[in-house]
């Protein structure tokens, strides 16, 4: 059973997307992923989001991410929304994922805009749609432009929520006039997914986030939106302030990879990458432990 929830918020307020753990030889680490998914529920997280993009799920296999939801589930009990990922750019694979997702115990779905092959917003309509119809399971929408090459129109998303289990975005679209005409129209519960952007998206109607950062700052994550909510809007700002070389440091490059950096220098479960994802170079890493640190991270 999931932790509380209401319409407003769905899945909680803090929740990261979690990267997964692999041994040394590439295989699947499912004692490292209930540690550090017990770990950031320590943190502060009321959520967790797994077969992600961060979570490596393009070179992650239909079975590894059934295990890797069970192995989570398992580790936070009713202690955490956990999330899955079950949107690719084919339909018919997004359902199976989705169903599988659903009887792995996943407690909802992430379903990102298909990629690549770039479908007019009827499609994405139908996409969306067929994969709420698909379980039982509430549904976040993930609309992130950069990509998957197209963004969900602010008129799609309104239709889309009118379907009963389609009652979130995870919004990565960089753009708060669209955010805030479609949290408006939309009824959406909205969801930060640009770590930047948190704050600003507090600010026109967010509420919560889906974060990469909170790997290593989500305790600060949590007082930021605790103050944000609670009418502290100066020390909201100082601790955005305060995360801006963290949220510049973890993104210099692709993020799974600075992460799994960061989580290794705290002595937390990552291990390698999988190809085409490579390790910082020694430079990048120095680069990182100053990011980190500016931004008040103890390694």
């Amino acid at each position: 059973m999931a932790p509380t929830s209401t319409p407003q918020t769905p899945f909680g307020r803090v929740l990261t997307a979690m990267v997964t753990p692999f041994t040394a030889d590439g295989d699947l680490d499912l004692d490292g992923a209930q540690r550090l998914a017990t770990h950031l529920v320590d943190a502060g997280n009321d959520g967790i989001v797994v077969n992600g993009t961060t979570g490596e799920s393009p070179t992650t296999s239909d079975v590894e991410k059934a295990r890797l939801v069970r192995a989570v589930v398992e580790a936070v009990g009713d202690r955490a929304h956990v999330v899955a990922g079950a949107g690719t750019n084919d339909t018919r694979h997004s359902l199976e994922l989705a169903r599988a997702a659903e009887r792995a115990g996943a407690q909802g779905l992430l379903a990102v805009t298909p990629y690549y092959s770039k479908p007019p917003q009827e499609g994405l309509y139908r996409h969306f749609t067929a994969i709420a119809d698909a379980t039982g399971l509430p549904v976040m929408l993930y609309d992130i432009p950069g990509r998957s090459g197209v963004p969900i129109n602010t008129e799609t998303i309104v239709r889309l929520a009118e379907h009963p289990r389609i009652v979130a975005n995870k919004d990565a679209k960089g753009d708060l006039g669209r955010a805030s005409w479609a949290i408006a129209t939309s009824g959406l519960a909205w969801y930060s997914g640009d770590d930047m952007l948190n704050l600003p998206l507090l600010s026109v109607g967010a509420v919560g986030f889906v974060s990469v950062v909170g790997h290593v700052v989500a305790p600060e994550l949590r007082t930021l939106l605790d103050a944000h909510l609670g009418g502290d809007v100066t020390k909201a700002t100082e601790i955005h302030q305060k995360l801006l070389p963290v949220f510049t440091g973890m993104f210099r490059t692709q993020g799974v990879i600075t992460t799994k950096a960061a989580l290794t220098l705290r002595g937390l479960p990552a291990g390698p990458l999988r190809m085409p994802l490579v390790e910082l170079t020694p430079e990048e890493t120095e680069q990182l432990k100053r990011d980190l640190a500016a931004g008040g991270v103890q390694l």
